[in-house]
This record gives structure tokens, sequence and C-alpha cells, in this order.
């Protein structure tokens, strides 16, 4: 899989830019602040519907515009599907594949990338949201159906909250009970949706758990690394606790637990139970990474749970050749023996993006088409 060619129109710094890729290694050399990562940013989206560094899409808009447009050629196989998205901060994006709607759902089953950038030391040491969004992104490039499921939801947990506030806000007990008969219906809906969403997860986990020690012993040599679910939404459950496989028993024990937790929830206006209150748990050796890992072995572990993600998503048999590998300005960063088992990764995929601030950040065995940045303008080398 490659992209082969990417328009940028009043995204971030570009009022307009073309980029053509090549098969291999691509460089994007430039000093910091004029635009590399904002090339990169518009491929991932192009991919996933979403940034790497900001939640929403207002700032993706180049300032005193409305809307951006990306449009892109990626090569799938032996066909070649042209990709476009309009963004509209506050409405609908409009998702086209060779020139027809679609669906967000199909959109990002097109194009799979692989992102590693700076940000993703978050994944060790950030808040349990960083993980999880890492677990979900992963779940959807593998298997794009989980899009729907986790926009599902996500949906029904934002209803759901907002009801349980007027619950704890409602004066006259026919307006509480009104509101608590509500309930139920948001309640099957969270069950429905948290199963499928905790199913996919856990699914997930099971596949790239070697994967990740894998690469983990590639990057650190003699040491180990592991990933594990914490399911932290369950106050019964323990840290080590394996949760059922069966979407039936799953969902079961989401029914239990919200009948368990329903007072909690009544007094403090919010959804406490779901897979949205959930934990990944990283391990380097017998220690958790977030509390002990030094600065080194969080690098490692961020870029081993890249490599596994990556690893994953070639071996898939939907997925025609490798996901597209995006290094974002990482190997400044990485002392000699990351760099060494990046680069051989880097060489191996169909096509790599790096952005480095000066063209010695890059290992000199990667041969690469270079591309040089300045503000608003991408000059082929």
């Amino acid at each position: 899989m490659q992209i082969l060619e990417l328009e940028l129109h009043n995204f971030r710094s570009y009022e307009l830019a073309t980029i053509r890729f090549e098969p291999g290694v691509n460089v994007l050399v430039g000093p910091n602040g004029v635009g590399k990562t904002n090339v990169v940013e518009a491929v991932g989206y192009v991919s996933t519907l979403g940034s790497h560094r900001v939640a929403a899409d207002l700032p993706l808009i180049r300032k005193d515009c409305d809307q951006a447009i990306l449009r892109a050629t990626a090569s799938r196989g032996q066909r070649n599907v042209g990709l476009e998205i309009a963004i509209n901060p506050g409405r609908a994006n409009r998702l086209q594949v060779s020139g027809s709607p679609v669906r967000s759902t199909d959109f990002v089953s097109q194009l799979q990338t692989v992102i590693f950038a700076p940000e993703d030391l978050a994944l060790v040491k950030g808040d349990p949201s960083d993980r999880r969004r890492f677990l979900d992104e992963v779940l959807v490039a593998r298997a794009p159906r989980y899009h729907s499921v986790k926009s599902d939801y996500d949906r029904v947990v934002r209803q759901r909250t907002t009801l349980l506030r007027s619950i704890a806000g409602a004066r006259g007990a026919t307006a509480r009970a009104g509101a608590e008969s509500t309930l139920a219906v948001w309640d099957d809906q969270l069950v429905t949706h948290g199963a499928a969403l905790l199913f996919g997860r856990l699914s997930l986990l099971n596949e790239i758990d070697g994967l990740v020690a894998t690469a983990y012993e590639q990057v650190a040599p003699g040491k180990s690394a592991s990933i594990a679910y914490l399911p932290r939404s369950f106050a019964d459950l323990g840290e080590h606790s394996t949760l059922p496989r069966d979407r039936n028993e799953l969902e079961e024990l989401l029914r239990k637990e919200i009948e368990i937790r329903r007072s909690e929830e009544f007094a403090r206006g919010v959804t406490v139970v779901g897979p949205h209150r959930d934990d990944v748990l990283l391990t380097i050796g017998d220690l958790p990474a977030k509390a002990y890992a030094s600065h080194g072995e969080c690098w490692s572990m961020a870029l081993s749970l890249r490599l596994a993600s990556f690893e994953l998503m070639r071996g898939l048999d939907d997925i025609p050749g490798d996901p597209v590998l995006i290094l974002d300005d990482v190997f400044a960063e990485l002392d000699t023996t990351r760099r060494a088992a990046l680069s051989q990764v880097a060489m191996g995929a169909e096509q790599t993006i790096i952005t480095a601030a000066v063209i010695e950040d890059i290992p000199t065995e990667l041969q690469a088409q270079q591309f040089f940045i300045t503000p608003g303008q991408v000059d082929r080398g």
C-alpha cells in the first residue's frame, strides 16, 4: 500500500500544495515550524479521519478559512483509489472515495498508516485515554467496522451522562421516575455497544501482545515487555483479572455492574461503567512502565507499540501490502540501537515517510527521496 499523491487546500499552514511520494523511503526535511508535521498529519487524517496532534478539527483549518480539503491517491494492490475529505468544523465532514460519497467506516478502510511521533511518549507516561486511543486506532485499522462501534459507544456515553446529570438535578418524584425510565433504554445500548468494543479490544490484545514483546526485544535487547488490559470500570475485578472472550458474557458483566453502581452514578451524575473507563497496563520486566520506566525505556516501549501495530497490520489478508509507515521527527531522539532497529523496519516497508529538521538526523543507510520544506511550500530534491 502506498500514497502516491497528496493535495492540501487550506490545511494548517498550506494554502495549496501537492506532494508526489515515491515507493520506499521519503524524507521531508526542514527547520522546526515550517510545516513538515502538517504534511504527515494530513496523511494520517486521510487514513484515520483524526489527527495524532489535536482532538478537534478547527486547528486543521488555515487561518481565516472556513474549510480545508485533502485529496489523496492511494495505491491498493493493483488499483488506485482517489480519496477526498472536506473538513468542516462544527459540521459533518464530506467524504468521497473515487468521486462517490461514502460513510466514515468505508472511508477508513481505504488507506492504512502507522505513525510514530514524539507525542507517543504519552502512550507510556500519559493518561489512560492516550492508551485507550492507541488501542482503538489499531483496532479500527485492523477491522474498520469498529469505527462505527466506537462512534456509537461514544454517543451513548454522552447521551447517558447527560441524562444522569438531569436525574441528579431533577425535582419531584414524577420527573425523576420519567428520567429513570428513559435511562433503561440507554443502559441497553451501553451494554450492547460497550460489549462489542470490549470484545474488539480484548481480541486485539490477544494478537498484539506477542508482537510487542518481540519488538521490545528488538529495540532493547535482553529486556522484556508486555501489554495487558485493565478493566477499571468493574469495581470487583482486580488489576490481573481476566475478562471473558465471549460477547454475551461481557454484556452480562456490564449489565450487572450497572445495577451494582446505579446509586453511585445517580449521585455523581456521570457514567462510571464501560470501556471508556478502562486502561492498558504496559510492563517492562516485572514493573509497570508508567511508574518505573526511564526516559529511554519509555521511548523503547512507545516504539515497540508502533512496530507491533505495523507488524500486525502488514500480516492481515484484507490489507493489500504494508501500511504506510510514518516517522515524524523521531530519529534525532533515538540512540544508536533504537535508530538501527527502526531503520531496518523503514527499509523493509513498502513505503515510509520521515520528517527531520536536518538531513544528518536520518541514518545514512536509508536511501530516500528527499523533499525540502519551507513555509507553505514543498519542493522535491
